[in-house]
């Protein structure tokens, strides 16, 4: 019995490859008025609307309860969203594409690099290659498969300041890449407050539905939410608006199979507990942060230009390390360094 992604992709045209634009939603019976409506709102692809409680489409203004009935069930039709067989299940999971890091041993460690479609957190303190780690992949984004890279655009959300495009030509030089072209494929924002955290991540949807992009970067995910809540009286409502993030970032890797690399910062731990463990910093962002987040990796310093990155959590990873270096070309091999 066929199942019903497969009965999908038997009658699936050349879009059923990619995310599906709305107006497809058209041929479903919904006006392009109700298109318009969704549009303004920040959905841009069916799988978006697919993706979306009602209780969300109905804050949508215009949309009333009977249409956000009709919306969801022309979505569904259009959007595989039943059970699969673990077998196709798993012929898609061989068929995603990785993203070099540009260090090897690094990309062996995770299996041929940063998964698409997931949610990678990099945590560590501060000079452990976070930052460098960022900038090499939004380079090696562009790279065709064959080089291990993604053959799309980047998009790099900055919330400290630490973008450096010059860093970018750098690494392109060493891939052999045009730097100008480089730097063109990269789209940059700068956030400055939560909120607007938020608005660039409708934004970037946008783009997305525009034009192929690889990777979504966000450095730092935490480093405005510990500045615009403080204290425990504001705890829980930092957290829940850190969910609404999380949650949205999910439905992008989702939706356009983009690799999501977020990094985060630690805090110590002050507490009793902390002369009982090893290494006393911790994450920031709480569990919240890290239901969220695929695949977890910790960062630490090693000698000199050396950085270890050790698999904390991952659902198909196991927990060991590996060492690279931080060069003028990104990251690299230790041994080439």
């Amino acid at each position: 019995m066929a199942t019903e992604y497969e009965t999908a992709q038997a009658t699936g045209e050349e879009e059923q490859f990619g995310p599906l634009l709305l107006e497809k939603l058209t041929s479903e019976g919904i006006s392009a008025t109700d298109l318009k409506k969704l549009e303004a709102a920040g959905f841009h692809t069916v799988e978006a609307v697919a993706f979306t409680p009602k209780k969300t489409l109905l804050q949508v203004k215009g949309i009333s309860e009977a249409k956000a009935d009709k919306i969801l069930a022309a979505a569904s039709k259009l959007v595989p969203m039943g059970f699969t067989t673990a077998t196709e299940f798993h012929k898609q999971r061989q068929e995603l594409i990785h993203i070099s890091t540009g260090a090897t041993e690094l990309d062996n460690l995770l299996g041929g690099g940063i998964e698409t479609g997931s949610i990678t957190e990099l945590f560590g303190e501060f000079r452990t290659g976070k930052t460098q780690l960022c900038h090499t992949l939004a380079v090696t984004c562009q790279l065709p498969l064959a080089s291990g890279g993604g053959e799309g655009k980047c998009l790099y959300i900055d919330t400290e300041g630490t973008f450096r495009p010059e860093r970018l030509m750098e690494i392109a030089e060493r891939f052999g890449l045009n730097g100008e072209s480089v730097l063109d494929n990269v789209a940059y924002a700068r956030a400055f407050n939560v909120d607007h955290q938020m608005t660039l991540l409708v934004q970037a949807s946008a783009l997305m539905a525009d034009s192929r992009y690889a990777l979504l970067v966000i450095d730092s995910l935490t480093a405005l939410y510990r500045t615009d809540y403080s204290g425990r009286g504001e705890l829980a409502a930092r957290q829940m608006h850190l969910g609404r993030y999380l949650r949205m970032l999910l439905r992008l890797a989702d939706e356009f199979g983009v690799a999501v690399v977020c990094t985060n910062q630690v805090v110590a731990q002050v507490d009793g507990g902390a002369m009982f463990v090893s290494d006393p910093k911790k994450p920031v962002g709480g569990h919240v942060l890290a239901h969220a987040s695929t695949t977890r990796l910790s960062l630490r310093k090693g000698r000199g230009d050396q950085r270890i990155c050790r698999v904390y959590d991952s659902p198909n990873l196991p927990e060991t390390e590996a060492v690279f270096a931080l060069a003028a070309g990104g990251i690299v091999d230790a041994t080439d360094a």
